[in-house]
């Protein structure tokens, strides 16, 4: 045996896998505020602009860092993998609204219980007993107005999306005066907690200054109302088929009837980012029907041939393909939910970057779908993109106006039947002009709405 073959080769060492890089950092930042001051100057063209700068990107609110995502691909990474909870400053900011025990801010298996109470009442097959609600508010909204008067659409849409809400869910004798509090305690509410979320200075938000006065006497007034709702429900015995009594009767991971506070934060949850969201869908498809008569035209030409002239039904939702396009286009330009916050469970990788534990991922709905690597004339208003043959060139996770995987909205085809629905009975009957001192530039809190939106009804 030769010297050479009596030596033993050596194991290589094993290479140490290089360390994933930080996403860039966003130019523009400034001292304390990060850049927190561009979001609150201009966050929906801010944001729009992050994909130039990378797939993923830092950002500083103040003193914390944040990730934003900016394609279609990742944010349905981010919505569908486990390693992300819900949490981050949206969720901060709404917690004090919703509560910690409710299904919209709640993780883990009190989450998963949560959905399986309340999900029976948005079955697919559960939605036409709503019907005749549905019908009775849409043919209510367009009989009360007159000819040539102005129409506060703020107000009216809020007023229709809460007593939907109310009256099917909630099986509520739900009064105007009820709609009108909620109506403006959510405007004052959410106004405030966008600030919170953006400019996360904790402490001067308990200052007595007068913005924090306000927004804390519309947040007891919200409570308020809601413990009204549930009082009034236990004191009258009756036990309906609707969302309440499955609250009132739901049991814990122990068998126990579930706490008060879950149930008053349930039923926040059912009345406030519901209505907000479907208010505000709703005041951009009167905007629709004003800024673009051709397509009114069209949705009233419909709505004639498939009803022959009756009044529009629940059951003609489905048959009114060009009317549902229109919704979905106007939720494409103007999702009300603009802004989504994510959080890290564990160390993880996005896009080829490393993601702390802990570190908190914003993504935009509204930069998403409006981004034009995704939509040909991304800007332009077309319902005809949502046909069969041309929605199929839409990238995947490019629209998701209810969200997507275990945090998709339960209720979406609930609200999808009452848009398409108040779409039609509103464009069969009138329409619709802006009148002097309408305002419907895009208005950012939480949600995403016009400024002041007033409208002038013309008989068709």
């Amino acid at each position: 045996m030769t010297l050479e073959s009596s030596i033993q080769p050596t194991a290589p060492e094993p290479r140490t896998a290089a360390p994933l890089p930080q996403p860039p950092l966003a130019g523009g930042a400034v001292p304390l505020l990060g850049h927190g001051w561009k979001l609150v100057r201009d966050p929906l063209g801010f944001l729009s602009r992050l994909r130039a700068h990378g797939d993923v990107v830092r950002l500083t609110l103040g003193p914390k860092t944040v990730y934003a995502v900016t394609t279609p691909e990742l944010t349905g990474a981010v919505a569908l993998s486990p390693d992300y909870k819900i949490g981050g400053p949206l969720w901060e900011s709404l917690e004090g609204l919703l509560g910690k025990e409710g299904v919209a801010t709640a993780n883990g298996p009190t989450h998963r219980r949560q959905r399986r109470t309340i999900q029976p009442a948005f079955r697919l097959d559960a939605i036409p007993a709503y019907g005749p609600v549905m019908e009775e508010e849409a043919h209510a909204l367009t009989t009360r107005w007159r000819p040539g008067e102005t129409v506060d659409c703020t107000s009216e849409s809020f007023r229709i999306a809460v007593r939907i809400a109310a009256r099917c869910l909630l099986r509520g004798g739900f009064m105007d005066e009820r709609a009108e509090r909620l109506c403006l305690a959510l405007a004052t509410v959410f106004r405030g907690m966008y600030r919170r979320m953006v400019i996360p200075a904790g402490p001067l938000y308990r200052l007595p200054l007068p913005g924090n006065r306000a927004f804390d006497r519309a947040l007891a007034d919200l409570h308020l109302l809601v413990d009204e709702i549930i009082a009034e429900r236990r004191a009258s015995g009756e036990t309906p088929d609707d969302l309440l009594t499955a609250l009132l009767a739901a049991k814990d991971g122990n068998g126990e009837p579930i706490g008060e506070q879950e149930i008053h934060d349930q039923v926040v949850a059912i009345l406030t980012p519901g209505s907000e969201t479907v208010a505000s869908t709703v005041m951009w498809l009167l905007q629709v029907l004003a800024a673009h008569p051709e397509q009114a035209e069209k949705v009233s030409a419909e709505v004639e041939s498939v009803t022959g002239g009756r009044p529009v039904a629940f059951g003609d939702v489905r048959r009114l393909t060009h009317t549902n396009n229109v919704v979905v286009e106007a939720m494409r330009l103007r999702p009300a939910v603009w802004i989504l916050t994510r959080r890290a469970v564990v160390d993880t990788e996005l896009g080829g970057f490393r993601i702390p534990a802990g570190a908190d991922i914003v993504y935009s709905p509204y930069a998403i779908q409006r981004d034009p690597e995704s939509y040909e004339r991304n800007l332009e208003f077309d319902p005809d993109r949502w046909l069969p043959e041309r929605a199929k060139a839409v990238p995947r996770h490019a629209m998701s106006p209810f969200s997507t995987g275990n945090r998709k909205c339960p209720s979406d085809h609930f609200s999808m039947a009452q848009l398409t629905l108040i779409t039609a009975t509103v464009a069969r009957t009138w329409r619709l002009e802006q009148v002097a001192g309408s305002n419907d530039t895009t208005r950012v809190g939480i949600t995403l709405r016009p400024h002041r939106l007033l409208l002038r009804p013309v008989l068709r």
